[in-house]
């Protein structure tokens, strides 16, 4: 069975109920559907840049025990290759991205994302967008 890492944007489409996010993840099983730590991050940094802080808090901290969090240690060899492969070749993305991408690559999971332009950069990277196959 195949194991998924969902990116940051589709966490926040996820909560926002849109894409039908909800529906995929029941059908490839919840089991089978994790976060990075990175994503923890950048979830909790949404939060206190929120207007509506508390509000956003109950909802993301309710949001973040659904998946198992994996953490990114066994990821830092392919991060540190594929940050100085991507600069040599002037086609740097976000450090997040590239830690977040790199865990999927570490632990041979399709990362779920839309954002393919950045992360199809990577070495070696499984990519499936589930906002393309929803309807909109």
């Amino acid at each position: 069975m195949k194991k998924y890492l969902l990116d940051t944007n589709i966490c926040i489409y996820f909560i926002k109920g849109q894409y039908e996010l909800n529906k995929k993840i029941a059908a490839v099983g919840e089991q089978n559907c994790f976060i990075s730590e990175m994503t923890v991050a950048e979830l909790k940094y949404g939060i206190e840049n929120s207007n509506t802080v508390e509000a956003m808090r109950k909802i993301v901290e309710a949001f973040i025990p659904k998946f198992f969090i994996i953490p990114v240690y066994n990821s830092l060899d392919i991060y540190a290759r594929e940050k100085a492969r991507l600069r040599k070749q002037g086609l740097m993305i976000d450090d997040f991205d590239i830690l977040i991408g790199a865990t999927a690559i570490a632990n041979d999971m399709v990362m779920v994302t839309n954002n393919v332009a950045h992360l199809s950069r990577l070495d070696n990277i499984t990519i499936e967008d589930w906002t393309k196959l929803a309807k909109r």
